[in-house]
C-alpha cells in the first residue's frame, strides 16, 4: 500500500486521471443503485419478457443455440417485486439493475475530459493565485465557478449525449445545465 501511495504522489497527473475516472464511475454506480437503474429510471419489462422470465423461473432451464443451460435467478442479480396477473399467477418485475454501459460512458467522460481539464485548470489557478488566504481562495473559487463550472458541466452532458448517440446531443444540456450549475455554485462555493 505504501508503494502505491508513493507512486501516486510521484505522478500527480496519473493519480488525477485515476481519481477522476474512479470518482465518476463510482458516483454513477451509487446513483443507479439508489435511484433504480440508469439515470434513475426503473427498468420495466414488456409483457413478453415477463412471460419468458416466468417460464424460465418455473422450468429452470433455457435452450440457447441448441444447448440446455440452467437459469440462475438470484436476489443479487435482480431485485423483484411481485405483481398479480389477470390469470391469478404472480410475475416478478425487476425494480432496477445496473446499466454498466452507462457507467462506462460516465467513466470515459471523466477519463478523457474531466481529469485532464481539472488537472491543468487547477494548476493554472494555483500559478495565477499562489498560496492561501481568504482573498486568494475566494478569487480561485469565484473563477472556478465562473469559468470552469460551465465548461465541465457542458462537457459532461454533451459528452454523455454524444456517447449515447443521441440525435440531439444538446437536449440534455439544455434541460439540465442551469439546475446543475446553480446547485454546483451553492455546493462547491461552500465546500471549497
Amino acid at each position: 500500500m505504501n508503494r502505491a501511495w508513493a507512486i501516486f504522489k510521484s505522478y500527480p497527473y496519473i493519480s488525477n486521471v485515476v481519481g477522476y475516472t474512479t470518482l465518476f464511475a463510482s458516483a454513477d454506480l451509487i446513483q443507479q443503485s439508489m435511484l433504480g437503474g440508469a439515470q434513475g429510471r426503473n427498468t420495466q419489462l414488456s409483457e413478453d419478457t415477463l412471460e419468458q422470465q416466468a417460464s424460465i423461473t418455473n422450468i429452470g432451464e433455457v435452450t440457447v443455440a441448441g444447448q440446455s443451460e440452467k437459469a440462475h435467478l438470484t436476489d443479487s442479480e435482480s431485485r423483484t417485486s411481485g405483481k398479480e396477473c389477470s390469470s391469478g399467477t404472480q410475475k416478478r418485475t425487476p425494480i432496477h439493475s445496473i446499466d454498466w454501459a452507462q457507467t462506462a460512458r460516465v467513466a470515459l467522460v471523466g477519463l478523457c475530459f474531466h481529469s485532464n481539464f481539472n488537472y491543468h485548470w487547477l494548476r493554472a489557478l494555483e500559478r495565477m493565485f499562489p498560496g492561501g488566504g481568504a482573498k486568494r481562495i475566494s478569487m480561485k473559487v469565484l473563477l472556478d465557478q465562473l469559468v470552469a463550472a460551465p465548461v465541465t458541466i457542458s462537457a459532461f452532458y454533451i459528452g454523455l449525449s454524444t456517447l449515447e448517440r443521441r440525435q440531439d446531443p444538446l437536449e440534455d444540456w439544455k434541460n439540465k445545465f442551469w439546475t446543475s450549475y446553480k446547485t454546483g455554485v451553492v455546493y462547491w462555493s461552500t465546500m471549497q
